[in-house]
């Protein structure tokens, strides 16, 4: 699929050069590809501390049922 984008060429340039790739249509795919982890990434991060655990919940008997 063909797209024709208005992108700011020093930013391009920029990253370009950081990335060491050698194009700029692999330059605008990593970049794509970093954005959507790191998206990920804060998605997941936020879950943090939002988990309520079970008061009654007693791990140290389940081990000892297993020995």
């Amino acid at each position: 699929m063909a797209t024709n984008l208005s992108i700011d060429t020093e930013l391009l340039e920029t990253a370009l050069q950081t990335g060491g790739l050698k194009t700029k249509k692999d330059t605008v795919n990593l970049a794509l590809k970093e954005f959507i982890q790191r998206r990920k990434s804060a998605d997941i991060l936020s879950l943090f501390g939002t988990v309520n655990y079970d008061s009654d919940y007693d791990y140290k008997e389940l081990r000892r049922r297993g020995e």
